[in-house]
């Protein structure tokens, strides 16, 4: 049987970088962080917590520049689709998610096309974020997608064991206390049903000053000024690894903790993988295989950092 290797599947599986390739670029990478893992790994303490001060993103012109970072062709592309691949992986199946700090709905409105037969809840408390979420939920037409405003830490709106799957994508970090994200993570567990699934990825608070301008800095290039300035105070604000550590146990013991090799810049805790159907695996494959080579590039060395640090599963897999 011949195959038609003209297809975006096909494509995608060949324009994957061979093993090897990949170990080449993640040591490339590791030679030019290098300064700042050394940095981090002999640091005797971890910088103060700096709540950021606006904990409601409400400034029109900040929100607008944050949702056109997630359109136009830049490094954030590379984020949006890995978390939608590791996501979808670990919600597969569910019939009701409740997304935490949706913002603008970018990265929700892209898991939701890939689970057509799951109801989607976007809760922000932000009322500028939700005006721009639901212009972008009209763009995208999908119907199994609502929005709500709301506090992740009271969702009282949600009964008891009322959802089967909670994600959250950079979002923890805008919690004012600790004492918040254990109220969070104590709603998160009241309001899920077992076994249900949970994906929640954020910032790990780092323990340099030139640390934190380098990464948050890494893409100025790339990104509009309001993005790297909000980069800067949410890696700040962000919680440690021993903060989210510590309190894992509160969502479930099937949870798992994930992040960046050696220095845990980004975090992901997790509920165990599903099993993904082949053409949900083939429409991964194609996205990723749309992507420019630079962000392409992107994509591929965030797998690599946290394949490191544990995280294994490939999503990107079409023939698995």
């Amino acid at each position: 049987m011949q195959v038609d290797t003209k297809t975006p599947v096909h494509q995608a599986a060949q324009s994957e970088s061979p093993g090897w390739q990949r170990l080449v670029r993640a040591g490339q990478d590791l030679l030019r962080y290098a300064p700042h893992i050394s940095r981090e790994l002999l640091a005797f303490r971890d910088l103060p917590r700096e709540p950021e001060l606006d904990l409601v993103m409400e400034d029109g012109e900040h929100v607008a520049a944050y949702a056109a970072a997630g359109r136009v062709e830049n490094t954030t592309l590379a984020s949006y689709l890995f978390h939608t691949a590791h996501c979808t992986e670990t919600i597969a199946g569910a019939r009701r998610v409740v997304d935490l700090g949706c913002g603008p709905a970018i990265q929700l409105l892209q898991i939701a096309a890939l689970n057509p037969d799951a109801e989607f809840i976007g809760v922000d408390l932000s009322t500028e974020m939700l005006d721009v979420a639901r212009q972008e939920l009209s763009r995208a037409g999908l119907t199994n997608v609502s929005l709500r405003r709301a506090d992740i830490t009271d969702l009282s709106f949600l009964d008891d064991d009322s959802v089967d799957g909670v994600v959250s994508t950079m979002t923890l970090h805008h919690l004012p206390t600790a004492d918040d994200l254990t109220r969070c993570f104590l709603e998160i567990r009241r309001v899920l049903t077992p076994p249900g699934a949970i994906y929640l990825t954020d910032f790990c608070r780092l323990r340099s000053n030139r640390s934190v301008h380098f990464f948050s800095h890494l893409n100025e290039h790339d990104l509009p000024a309001a993005v790297i300035l909000d980069a800067e105070r949410s890696m700040r604000a962000a919680f440690t690894r021993r903060d989210y550590a510590r309190r894992m146990r509160l969502l479930s013991t099937s949870v798992r903790l994930r992040s960046t090799f050696l220095v845990p810049l980004l975090m992901i805790m997790h509920t165990p993988r599903r099993v993904l159907s082949g053409d949900v695996r083939r429409r991964l494959a194609a996205m990723r295989s749309e992507l420019s080579p630079r962000i392409c590039g992107a994509l591929d060395d965030l797998r690599s950092f946290f394949r490191m640090g544990g995280l294994h599963s490939n999503p990107f897999s079409w023939d698995n």
